[in-house]
């Protein structure tokens, strides 16, 4: 059994390392599209939406549900892209910390 200076010592490098990996993944980039890439979103893999990017095309006032629909599509696409990267990277972090048999880290 390790001693609770070990214990706490691990616990300090797992925050550590949560942070590290909370930084990278505001430096990561994804980017969802909506109406074969008329409407664009670039998020980071934490969520941080970055820019919207709109075809010319779609600049009509006729148009403008079907806009409002491509954003709203593109927005989630983005969020499923950096949440997919988020799990990878968190995953990545969490195979790389020695934890004691049994503890779980919360994602």
């Amino acid at each position: 059994m390790k001693s609770i200076d070990d214990i706490l010592k691990m616990a300090q490098n797992v925050q550590a390392e949560l942070e590290k990996a909370q930084a990278n993944l505001d430096a990561i980039e994804v980017e969802g599209a909506a109406g074969g890439g008329l409407v664009k979103v670039r998020a980071t893999a934490k969520g941080r939406i970055l820019g919207v990017a709109i075809d010319d095309s779609l600049l009509q006032p006729s148009e403008k549900q079907i806009l409002e629909d491509l954003v709203t599509a593109a927005f989630n696409d983005a969020r499923t892209k950096a949440d997919a990267v988020s799990s990878e990277e968190m995953g990545k972090m969490k195979g790389s910390i020695p934890l004691p048999p049994g503890f779980n880290l919360p994602f």
